[in-house]
C-alpha cells in the first residue's frame, strides 16, 4: 500500500462565478494569481488563485439560456462549493445609484417565477450595499419609464438578464448560490441605444455595434465613452466588494 496522499484535483474550484461579459469581472480577475484561460464548448473560462481560494469564472454572454448552459458547464467542469452570479444591473429603486451593490435575497422573472434565497443579512450594511429582490428580465431594460414600472410590479431593487437562470441550475444541482450585482444605471435615466456596443456578446459584435452607432449618429461617441467609463467604474466597485465575499465564503467552506 502506498503512503503517498492523492494529488489534489486541479480542476476543482472553491468558488465559481458566472458573468455575462469579461468587462464585468476584469478588475477581479486582474487580482488572481496563476490566472489561466481556456475555452469549453461555447464558453470562455478563466481561473486561478484569489489569495487562498481557487476560483473559476465562466463568461456566458448575455441572456437566460446562455447563462443556464454556462452554469451547467461550470459545475460539471469545476464542482465548486459556491456559485455566484455577478455583473452589471440596472436600478429599479430610487435609492440605488451608480456603483451601489445589490445582494439578492430572492429572484423573480417577468413570467411569475420566483426563487427565494437563504441569505444571512448582517445587522448593519455598508453604505451603498443593499439586500433585496432581483428581477431577471427577458431583454435589456433601457428607459426610466420601464424601470419604474418593473420595480413597482415586481417589488425588485435591480434588474439583470441572467441571475435566475444561474440560481435555478444551482438549486437543481444542490450547489450553494449567491447573486451579487453592481448598479450601472440608476432608475431615472434612459440608457442610450449604443449600450449594445458595450454589452454585445463577442468582441467582434461589440466593435461592429460601435461602428454602426457612429455611422448612424456621429455624436454618439460621447455616449460610448461615458458608457465605457461607467462600466469600468462599476466593475471596480464590484471587485472591491467581491474581495470580502470571496474571503468569507472560502473561510466558511469545509
Amino acid at each position: 500500500m502506498s503512503d503517498e496522499s492523492p494529488s489534489p484535483d486541479k480542476s476543482r474550484a472553491d468558488i465559481g462565478i458566472v458573468c455575462a461579459l469579461r468587462i464585468e469581472l476584469a478588475p477581479l480577475l486582474s487580482r488572481c494569481l496563476t490566472l489561466n484561460k481556456y475555452s469549453g464548448g461555447d464558453f470562455v473560462f478563466r481561473g486561478g488563485h484569489y489569495e487562498e481560494a481557487r476560483i473559476a469564472v465562466v463568461e456566458s454572454g448575455p441572456g437566460f439560456a446562455r447563462a443556464r448552459r454556462a452554469t451547467e458547464a461550470l459545475i460539471e467542469g469545476h464542482t465548486p462549493m459556491w456559485v455566484l452570479s455577478c455583473g452589471f444591473s440596472g436600478a429599479l429603486h430610487p435609492d440605488l445609484k451608480l456603483g451601489h451593490i445589490v445582494m439578492a435575497n430572492g429572484i423573480v422573472d417577468m413570467h411569475g417565477q420566483q426563487l427565494p434565497l437563504d441569505l444571512a443579512i448582517p445587522e448593519s450594511l455598508p453604505r451603498g450595499v443593499h439586500v433585496g429582490r432581483l428581477l431577471t428580465a427577458d431583454s435589456l431594460i433601457r428607459t426610466a419609464e420601464e424601470k419604474r414600472g418593473l420595480g413597482e410590479a415586481h417589488d425588485a431593487l435591480a434588474v439583470d438578464l441572467e441571475s435566475l437562470a444561474v440560481a435555478q441550475v444551482c438549486r437543481d444541482r444542490q450547489v450553494r448560490f449567491m447573486a451579487v450585482r453592481v448598479i450601472t444605471d440608476d432608475m431615472d435615466n434612459d440608457l442610450p441605444p449604443e449600450i449594445h456596443s458595450v454589452l454585445a456578446p463577442t468582441p467582434t459584435q461589440r466593435v461592429g455595434a460601435a461602428l454602426g452607432a457612429l455611422w448612424k449618429r456621429p455624436s454618439s461617441h460621447k455616449d460610448l465613452w461615458k458608457l465605457r467609463e461607467t462600466a469600468h467604474y462599476a466593475a471596480d466597485r464590484l471587485a472591491q466588494f467581491l474581495d470580502g465575499v470571496i474571503e468569507q465564503l472560502y473561510d466558511a467552506t469545509p
